[in-house]
């Protein structure tokens, strides 16, 4: 069966049978993308965006009107969803969009933390940040990596595009470029991207090689924009050579910048200052054609070390909510020659990226992404699933729904629904769009383990932790490499 893509944009004027119609689609291509217990997959799906409150049980699930269906557990720890297909489905869904209409996309991790589960497999140790000083953990649970197109301006919606589950022998830059990459072509062949468009924007944070990604991914029409920490050291160009008598070869990096040290800034290419209703007077200076040393992660790069050239930024605030402290935000962006509107856009593009963490706590709270207690890592995907589709029928509905709030609540416009708002309305919704499952048929209940009997085949237990140690030094990798050779 050939998908048909949904419509390009989804904006605010848009009819309500329109949009209805762009829900209905979804619906049922979202069905399609069911191909085992995919009845009770997709009522259990519903289940999420019409129960009352928060989801707190999957058994509670069961009891509400839209699942009509038995053998929940049979249909979650059994059945099969294509990611693939729905890939496709999610990039040819209306997307957000920056001010100036380029895709500004976020990659960022998020746990599900397993704690009190040693017979769960590929568990990693997941760090947790903690409210006070020296108050970070590491717990195992199941890391997964998130790509959400972002929107301008303040708001709690995101279009989370694909996630992926890292497993305790994978590379996370690796995985990570080859997850940008596949989401990069989904979007180039749904036409959200076509030649002599802007640029597709990806802001990372402090966890992610910003200047490795942008090194692999250099083929495709992408600009990187991470966070740097507030301890790095960046190089300028070494210049023209000077002719010695001694001759030898030329130099390759020129003056050190130093981030805590403000001696050893020299000029800065670009400067701007505006003025924000959030952060006050925000100044962005800027400068050209900067890169970083590379070290451990390039052991096994073949030839010369390339320079990997980039703009600085470092973003400069007068207040932060809640009477903080601020610290000065490191950027480094993979595009050169930037003008003084370019550094504005890429740091207010970034500061979007904390949007995802409303996604992260919508899916977490609301949904119940994290409330199953399944043993299986195959199981935990499927469900992640679900609850992206779940979301995304939110963000389709959003133009249908009403303001139904709470008596202490202000009152918001239809276009500033968050997404908690627009679920209390899914149910009133549901019965307008399609509903491509079949009626339920009796039947009756298994009979279960007999009375009495014990479990004589105890699941194995599994440690957690990365079963693949990196190479630090360049001394070891010499002699890991003398060794296999």
């Amino acid at each position: 069966m050939k998908e048909r893509p949904l419509v390009m944009s989804l904006a605010p004027e848009l009819s309500a049978d329109a949009a209805l119609g762009i829900l209905s689609h979804f619906r049922v291509q979202f069905y399609d993308c069911l191909y085992t217990r995919a009845d009770a997959l997709f009522e259990l799906t519903d289940a999420v965006l019409c129960s009352d409150g928060p989801v707190t049980s999957l058994v509670e699930l069961t009891l509400t009107a839209e699942h009509r269906r038995g053998a929940m557990y049979d249909a979650v720890n059994h059945g099969w969803l294509e990611p693939r297909r729905l890939r496709r489905l999610l990039a040819s869904t209306p997307l957000p969009r920056a001010a100036d209409g380029r895709i500004v996309l976020a990659v960022d991790v998020s746990n599900w933390l397993r704690p009190d589960a040693p017979t769960s497999p590929e568990l990693l140790f997941c760090h947790v940040y903690g409210r006070g000083r020296s108050a970070d953990q590491f717990i195992p649970g199941w890391p997964y990596s998130f790509v959400a197109a972002l929107k301008t301006g303040r708001t709690s919606w995101t279009a989370v595009l694909d996630a992926i589950r890292l497993g305790p022998a994978d590379d996370a830059t690796a995985v990570t470029a080859t997850q940008l990459r596949e989401v990069v072509a989904q979007l180039v062949r749904a036409g959200q991207w076509r030649p002599g468009d802007a640029d597709i924007l990806v802001v990372m944070d402090t966890g992610y090689d910003v200047t490795r990604l942008a090194y692999v991914l250099a083929d495709l029409p992408v600009e990187l924009v991470g966070r740097l920490r507030s301890d790095r050291v960046m190089l300028r160009d070494a210049g023209p050579r000077r002719s010695t008598p001694r001759g030898g070869q030329p130099r390759k990096h020129g003056g050190l910048l130093t981030f805590s040290k403000p001696d050893s800034w020299h000029t800065p290419d670009a400067a701007t200052t505006c003025d924000t209703t959030r952060y006050g007077t925000a100044e962005a200076l800027a400068w050209d054609r900067m890169h970083p040393r590379l070290q451990a992660p390039w052991l096994d790069h073949c030839g010369e070390l390339p320079l990997i050239h980039g703009t600085l930024i470092r973003l400069k605030v007068d207040h932060l909510p809640g009477d903080r402290d601020p610290k000065p935000l490191w950027l480094w962006s993979s595009r050169t020659g930037m003008t003084s509107a370019d550094v504005d856009l890429r740091w207010q593009a970034f500061l979007r990226r904390f949007d995802l963490e409303h996604t992260f706590r919508l899916f977490k709270q609301t949904l119940g992404w994290t409330v199953p207690k399944v043993r299986d890592p195959q199981t935990a995907c499927l469900w992640t699933w679900l609850i992206i589709a779940a979301h995304t029928q939110l963000r389709l509905a959003r133009p249908l729904a009403e303001d139904l709030r709470r008596p202490w609540e202000r009152p918001a416009e239809p276009c500033r629904l968050t997404p908690a708002r627009v679920r209390r309305g899914f149910r009133h919704l549901r019965v307008k769009t399609a509903r491509p499952t079949d009626v339920p048929k009796p039947s009756r209940p298994g009979p279960g383990r007999p009375p009495g009997s014990k479990n004589r085949r105890p699941a194995p237990r599994h440690e957690p932790g990365k079963t693949v140690k990196r190479i630090e030094t360049l001394t070891e990798h010499v002699r890991l490499k003398q060794q296999r050779g």
